[in-house]
């Protein structure tokens, strides 16, 4: 009777064991949480800092060129088909994110399309991330290796120019 019973919880604890191994598979950046990086560039799901950084985390291993920006930034308008260019020209070789803050979903997606934006966004209604990044203003650019570290910082509209020198500088 005491070895059957040893063995139906043996057995439990196998299934239960099996279970929990295809259900909390690691993800991309191997924390077993769901993928963070929408598939759909205007989906635009809220953020905060926390949710940014481990989307950072699960992107580990390419190299990553973060916008900050808003539709109605004068400057980020200036900017905008640079980054649309460059995000068509890396695909595939580099992961380009836009951070939209202190904005209207609607208005960005408005601003998104216009520029032919490809790449995805996340929202920051309150421009937390941009604060918590220690950065005053938009746009900003953020250049990640593909170890995950910050390799460089454009503060204001980056042209073309130094966006592809900077994107190139990634990838050497």
């Amino acid at each position: 009777m005491m070895l059957m019973r040893i063995r139906r919880i043996l057995v439990s604890a196998a299934v239960l064991a099996l279970l929990a191994a295809a259900c909390g598979g690691a993800g991309p950046g191997g924390g077993g949480t769901a993928p963070l990086l929408p598939a759909d560039p205007f989906e635009l799901p809220s953020f905060d800092f926390a949710a940014y950084e481990e989307l950072l985390g699960q992107l580990q291993g390419t190299p990553v060129v973060v916008n900050i920006w808003a539709s109605w930034c004068g400057p980020c308008r200036s900017e905008a088909p640079h980054l649309a260019a460059a995000a068509r020209a890396y695909e595939g070789r580099v992961q380009f994110l836009g951070v939209d803050i202190l904005d209207a979903r609607e208005s960005a997606r408005e601003f998104m399309r216009e520029f032919g934006w490809t790449y995805p966004s996340v929202f920051d209604e309150t421009g937390a991330i941009r604060d918590r990044l220690g950065i005053i203003g938009q746009p900003a650019t953020l250049f990640y290796g593909a170890d995950g570290e910050l390799v460089d910082t454009w503060i204001g509209p980056i042209g073309e120019a130094e966006l592809t020198k900077a994107v190139e500088g990634l990838l050497a």
